[in-house]
């Protein structure tokens, strides 16, 4: 109907020849169905979907994205709201060019920054064909000792040279490496699995106990007591399930790879053992897609496991990341796996309650599990008699920047920075001096030389500002510039922030065009930081500015000249 000088007057209605938006071509829908074959159309599956999408045709276009949100039943926006996420997807809108055949991503987190990543990027910017390669900054690949790293493809580099990689790419060999890792024959003929079945026909409870005993905590970051979090699980309703988390985005830290590369069914183990204790219905268990080899030798032994009929098929699924540190907060990894957009949850419902596809669900590190079958062989005395100064169990510290030997280190919970330094990794690097150390990564703060005898641990850290986090040591000489280190240190959190909440993703920003500025306005930085840790809905935003406000409480003297 219209409406004309008054009068009412009746039209046909008007009728479009397609629905509005975006039609789906009949060519690409049919290449979507040919690359999916008979995989499965759930919602939840759409990353490990655009995942082979992207591997298949190098970048994700438009006219496919609509064919896959047909496809899979789901509304286009949603489909790409979830591409344009993850770093790691390259969508490509109508009309612009795709991507060269190759992409080199050169890692400038803290610990690359400080070996010459920057002078490695220059270099590859110059001398490699634009045409062929394209290369871009990326955060940290987990290779922090053997920094500067780069990743080619699926190939990493680590340590980097321009030459090296110039080489690499005439070869073409550009495919994960296979790690050199204890596989499931071996394991087995060393007593694996053993103890998995022994649970399984034995009191789950007394596994519990144990565990409290040993005072084995969550050494992700958060460390929440497992025996504790475990008896929370497993008093929720049934259906649980248990995810895995596999995703250490921190920069400096790479312990959980160290662990996955050499004893993977250690972990495996102790995540089918919380299984059957707490009562798991499935287990996911999500990766970093920084880690490809990684994930190519898990999905080979998870087959051996169930080929073994020590689990049956499908029990165990290997998820795959798409370049977000924000996923490893633990709601985020779960709206991951849920094949959403890795956006953190407002708390409560916590997820022991209310977790994975709305079920109550556990969320162990690989550190925590890899730890599991030890405590529960040799007894939980064996584990707290490890540790020093009242402190209990054994750590794996990822220690990079410089020092001597850079590396994973099975150290003593409660050892102290300059213990750490001298005793398990050879002291400081030739001709650097002690200035400064992050206890636990980007997010841990800074703290001094002169307060490097603090038992590395939790609940020593905090009233200093600091945490130990997840165990990553990042040492810093009189060679290092503080300003530059915390600057890098907030881009990473700017180029990380989801953007949910207004205090982080303002907030970062404004903080680093403040510290590009020149002299720094130290009211307005602290003010800034106290307002992104009091009102961010998660530790990204509320530990963003920790190293900022180190600087200003034990390093004043940088800033009296700063100009």
């Amino acid at each position: 109907m219209s409406a004309t000088g008054g009068g009412i007057r009746e039209g046909k209605k008007d009728r479009r020849p397609t629905p509005r938006g975006r039609q789906v071509e009949p060519e690409a829908l049919a290449e979507i169905r040919e690359l999916l074959a008979d995989r499965p159309r759930r919602s939840d599956l759409l990353i490990e979907h655009l995942h082979l999408l992207q591997d298949t045709f190098g970048h994700l276009s438009a006219r496919h994205l609509a064919a896959l949100a047909e496809e899979m039943r789901l509304p286009q926006a949603a489909v790409y709201e979830v591409a344009t996420f993850y770093a790691h997807f390259d969508v490509v809108k109508e009309g612009e060019p795709v991507p060269p055949p190759v992409t080199l991503r050169v890692c400038h987190s803290l610990s690359c920054m400080l070996a010459g990543a920057e002078e490695l990027y220059d270099a590859l910017r110059r001398d490699l064909d634009p045409t062929r390669v394209r290369i871009l900054r990326a955060p940290c690949m987990g290779a922090c000792h053997r920094a500067p790293a780069c990743m080619a493809e699926r190939r990493l580099l680590a340590p980097a040279a321009a030459a090296d990689v110039a080489r690499l790419l005439e070869t073409d060999d550009l495919e994960a490496e296979p790690p050199s890792h204890i596989g499931f024959a071996a394991y087995r003929n060393m007593g694996g699995y053993r103890l998995l079945e022994a649970v399984r026909n034995g009191s789950r409870r007394d596994v519990i106990e144990i565990l409290s005993d040993a005072a084995l905590r969550g050494l992700g970051g958060a460390g929440f007591p497992t025996g504790r979090k475990w008896r929370i699980v497993a008093d929720q309703p049934a259906p649980r399930y248990l995810c895995v988390n596999a995703d250490e985005g921190e920069p400096g830290t790479f312990k959980d790879r160290h662990h996955l590369a050499t004893d993977p069914h250690r972990m495996l183990e102790g995540a089918l053992i919380a299984a059957a204790v707490v009562g798991i219905e499935r287990v996911y268990i999500y990766l970093r897609d920084e880690y490809p080899e990684i994930r190519e030798m898990l999905a080979t032994e998870i087959a051996e496991l169930e080929r073994a009929e020590l689990v049956p098929p499908g029990y165990i699924e290997l998820r795959r990341g798409a370049g977000s540190y924000l996923c490893g907060e633990e709601s985020a990894m779960i709206e991951s796996i849920e094949g959403k957009r890795g956006l953190p949850r407002h708390r409560p419902p916590y997820v022991a309650s209310v977790g994975l596809f709305g079920r109550p669900t556990l969320v162990n590190n690989v550190e925590t599990l890899f730890w599991v079958r030890d405590i529960l062989e040799k007894g939980a005395g064996w584990f707290t008699a490890r540790g020093r100064r009242g402190h209990k169990g054994l750590r794996s510290f990822s220690v990079s920047g410089r020092v001597r030997e850079p590396g994973v280190k099975l150290a003593p919970a409660g050892i102290t920075a300059r213990e750490l330094i001298e005793e398990f990794c050879g002291g400081m690097a030739e001709g650097h001096r002690l200035r400064a150390y992050l206890p636990g990564g980007a997010s841990g703060g800074i703290l001094p030389a002169a307060m490097a005898d603090i038992p590395l641990d939790f609940g020593t850290l905090e009233e200093h500002g600091c945490f130990v986090g997840s165990h990553a040591v990042i040492v810093l000489s009189d060679r290092d510039d503080l300003r530059a280190v915390a600057l890098e240190l907030l881009r990473f959190f700017a180029e990380e922030s989801c953007g949910q909440c207004t205090p982080c993703r303002a907030g970062t920003e404004k903080a680093v065009r403040l510290m590009e500025a020149g002299r720094w306005d130290q009211t307005l930085l602290e003010a800034l930081a106290e307002v992104m840790a009091e009102a961010s809905i998660c530790g990204l935003g509320q530990a963003a500015g920790n190293s900022l406000r180190s600087l200003f409480r034990f390093f004043p003297d940088i800033f009296e000249s700063s100009e």
